[in-house]
C-alpha cells in the first residue's frame, strides 16, 4: 500500500470510528446548540453595553458565537482529539507498538485526527450553525467566493490544533502522566482560542498578543475571513506559518522522545 493510500485509509478509519457514536453525537449537537443560545444572549447583553466591542457589531458577535460552537468539537479546542489516545498509549507503553508500524508516527496521528475532525465538523458542527442562522440574525456572506475562502481556512486551523495537542501529548514521554497535560490543553485551548470571547475583544496590547499566538489560527482567523474582516491570503499565511512551525517542532520533539522510549507499567 502506497503512503497516500495508507494515510487515506487512516483518515477514513478515524471518520468511521467517530461515526459509530451516534448517541454521543446527538448529545453533542444538543449541547452545542444549548450553549450556543446561552453564549449568544450573553454576547447580546455585553454588546448592548459595548456596541462595537472588538470592532464587531451585535450581528457579527452572534456569528462568531455560532461559528465557535460549530468548530468546537471539530478542532478539539478543549482537547479530546487524537492526542488523548496518544497520551494513553505513551503512558501505558503501547506506543512501542506504534513505533514498529511501517508509517510515520506524526503523520499517522495527524491522519487519525483529520478523520475525527471531518466527522465532528459534519456530524456535530453543521446543525448548531444552521440553527443559529435560522433563529438569530447573523453576518453571513452572500457570495460563494467568501464561503470558499472560509472553507480554505479550516484545514490549516485543524493542523494548528493538532500541532498544539501533539506537542502536549509528546510531553508525556517525560512526565509519565497525562492528567495535568490534558488540563493544560483544555484551559489554554478554551481561553486563547477565543471560545469564551473573541480575541479582538480583549483590552489593549493583550489583544494583540493573543491574536499573534497559534490558537488564533483556529477560530479567530476563520471567523474574520467568513465575516470579511480579514483577507483570505493574510489569514492563510498566518495559519500556514503556525502549522508549519508547530509540526516541525513536533517532529523534533518526537525524534528526541523516541530515542529514549520509556515503557511504564510493563
Amino acid at each position: 500500500m502506497g503512503a497516500a493510500r495508507l494515510y487515506t485509509a487512516v483518515v477514513t478509519g478515524g471518520f468511521r470510528r467517530y461515526a459509530t457514536y451516534r448517541a454521543a453525537t446527538a448529545a453533542g449537537v444538543f449541547t452545542n446548540t444549548v450553549f450556543g443560545v446561552i453564549i449568544v444572549y450573553t454576547y447580546l447583553a455585553l454588546w448592548d453595553e459595548r456596541p462595537h466591542l472588538g470592532g464587531y457589531d451585535q450581528t457579527q458577535a452572534v456569528t462568531y458565537a455560532w461559528l465557535a460552537q460549530a468548530l468546537y468539537a471539530a478542532l478539539a479546542i478543549q482537547g479530546g482529539g487524537a492526542e488523548k489516545d496518544l497520551m494513553a498509549r505513551i503512558r501505558t507503553g503501547d506506543i512501542a507498538i506504534d513505533l514498529y508500524r511501517p508509517a510515520d508516527l506524526q503523520l499517522w496521528w495527524l491522519a487519525t485526527d483529520a478523520g475525527r475532525c471531518l466527522f465532528q465538523l459534519l456530524g456535530r458542527g453543521v446543525i448548531p450553525f444552521v440553527f443559529g442562522a435560522l433563529v438569530f440574525d447573523m453576518a453571513l456572506p452572500t457570495d460563494a467566493l467568501t464561503w470558499a475562502a472560509f472553507a480554505l481556512t479550516l484545514p490549516p486551523a485543524m493542523a494548528v490544533g493538532f500541532g498544539i495537542r501533539y506537542l502536549a501529548a509528546l510531553s508525556v514521554f517525560w512526565l509519565m502522566d497525562d492528567r495535568g497535560v490534558a488540563q493544560a490543553v483544555m484551559v489554554t485551548g478554551v481561553f486563547f482560542s477565543g471560545m469564551l470571547l473573541p480575541l479582538n475583544a480583549f483590552p489593549g496590547g493583550f489583544a494583540e498578543v493573543v491574536q499573534a499566538l497559534p490558537w488564533a489560527a483556529q477560530l479567530q482567523m476563520p471567523a474574520d475571513v467568513l465575516m470579511g474582516r480579514t483577507g483570505a491570503l493574510e489569514a492563510l499565511a498566518f495559519q500556514a506559518a503556525w502549522a508549519a512551525a508547530l509540526l516541525a517542532a513536533g517532529r523534533l520533539v518526537q525524534r528526541a522522545a523516541t530515542r529514549r522510549v520509556v515503557v511504564q507499567g510493563g
